[in-house]
């Protein structure tokens, strides 16, 4: 049996992968693993996105927390960023947040945070998966008064609107800005933190109604928003993923600007007020070569790490960095909050467009995004981690590395989650880049 939790909690389709039953044996699982098991009477904040899974789900989870001993604070529909700040603000001794971020409304997730509002490390779930597995072996279920109970806070949101327009306290008047909500759990907060700043708001895909999120809209479908904002005539446009954790944007013209960008834009700018830690952004091995290679330019260090946004985070810990992120648009401002944070990277942004009075067209222009390829070679399961090993394969790896050296790059690297190794080519030619990623992925495929 496979580990249950992936790199960003337990995900899977709700009510039959990511059933009640499993809900309240996390919740059980969870409030015990994270409280140390001494009898404490802990408080847990619990929040979710707008999934129509959710209330079943977050009913299943707290009444788990209660069983144990714990309290649950319900804070209903909030944004992943929302949950970690709140768990701190409240003094929770955790946080858990109900939501599957950018994927279709089937699915959905159960996601951690510590006291601190930091994402579990790997030991910490292992402890919780065995917990489960186990059956709960040696938890001595309370009775009588010394059961949970579960509250409700109404005004959580407005506390996280609060902080984020305080932490930031900018001028948006004479902005025309259009956000696009994904149907999810920005759906009240953005638009109320812009507004209350000043900003001519444009909100889209903002009324969710449980079925709806992450359908054809934010973050992984940017088509209406690209439109919306040539058609407004607005300054710029923001979308976001279902659970609010990350951010991409949109020039006035309508182009799309990634993550790397939206880095590489915050990251010069906060180096020009001394206030980036160490001139350095930590990013993913997936970034765009011209993200590194702006870092180069502008004397701003680069650090890489596997992909995950947790993996960006750990390093930025270990290294005192307060910026970092993937291409994805998974942004975080560790000044500000402990994870991914949509609202704080989009003020941030805007920050920049005000500080300068440049438009976002321009302010992207700070990175070349070299063309990108990436193709996947479907494989078995268990031979996924040692191709490198077959000796055909891995000359014409290096073949292609000599080809694109000082020119591009080659990325070979097996998925973390399915039985693929994914082939990603960077390089000048975009038609060149990706028969050159089909051939390899072709030959992975039939030589293993």
């Amino acid at each position: 049996m496979g580990r249950m939790f992936g790199t960003d909690g337990v995900r899977g389709v709700a009510n039959k992968e990511l059933t009640v039953t499993l809900a309240m044996q996390l919740g059980q699982a969870g409030a015990y693993a994270l409280t140390g098991g001494k009898g404490k009477k802990a408080t847990i904040i619990v929040g979710c996105d707008t999934r129509i899974s959710g209330d079943m789900l977050a009913n299943a989870l707290m009444a788990g927390i209660c069983s144990v001993g714990a309290d649950a604070v319900y804070v209903g529909v909030v944004p992943t960023p929302a949950v970690a700040y709140l768990t701190r603000l409240y003094h929770a001794d955790a946080g858990v947040v109900i939501s599957a971020s950018h994927n279709p409304v089937q699915f959905n997730g159960i996601k951690f945070f510590d006291g601190n509002g930091y994402k579990l490390p790997d030991e910490v779930e292992d402890r919780i998966e065995e917990l489960i597995r186990s059956n709960l072996a040696g938890v001595e279920l309370p009775t009588g008064t010394e059961i949970g109970k579960i509250t409700y806070r109404w005004d959580a949101g407005e506390d996280y609107i609060s902080y984020a327009v305080q932490a930031l306290p900018l001028d948006l008047s004479g902005l025309k800005i259009v956000l696009d909500c994904a149907e999810g759990a920005s759906y009240y907060t953005s638009v109320q933190a812009m507004t209350r700043l000043g900003a001519q708001v444009i909100a889209i895909h903002n009324e969710p109604d449980g079925t709806n999120i992450n359908d054809h809209c934010g973050s992984t479908h940017m088509e209406d928003l690209m439109a919306r904002v040539v058609e407004q005539k607005a300054d710029i446009g923001l979308a976001f993923d279902g659970d609010a954790d990350r951010l991409l944007a949109v020039d006035e013209n309508g182009h799309k600007v990634d993550g790397d960008q939206i880095m590489g834009i915050i990251g010069y700018h906060m180096k020009q007020q001394g206030t980036l830690k160490n001139d350095t952004i930590v990013a993913t091995v997936m970034s765009n070569l011209g993200f590194f290679l702006m870092g180069e330019k502008q004397g701003i260090h680069m650090e890489q790490t596997k992909v995950g946004d947790r993996y960006v985070l750990e390093r930025m810990k270990e290294i005192g960095a307060n910026l970092g992120g993937e291409q994805s648009g998974h942004i975080i401002l560790l000044d500000e909050n402990t994870t991914g944070d949509g609202l704080l990277s989009a003020l941030h942004l805007l920050q920049v467009l005000t500080d300068t009075g440049k438009p976002l067209s321009e302010l992207a222009k700070i990175m070349e995004i070299l063309p990108q390829a990436l193709v996947n070679a479907k494989v078995p399961n268990e031979k996924k981690e040692t191709f490198l090993q077959n000796e055909q394969i891995a000359q014409a790896i290096e073949k292609l590395e000599q080809k694109f050296a000082g020119q591009g790059r080659v990325l070979i690297r097996p998925s973390g989650t399915e039985p693929l190794v994914r082939v990603m080519i960077e390089g000048k030619d975009q038609q060149q880049i990706e028969q050159d990623a089909r051939e390899l992925a072709h030959l992975i495929e039939m030589t293993l």
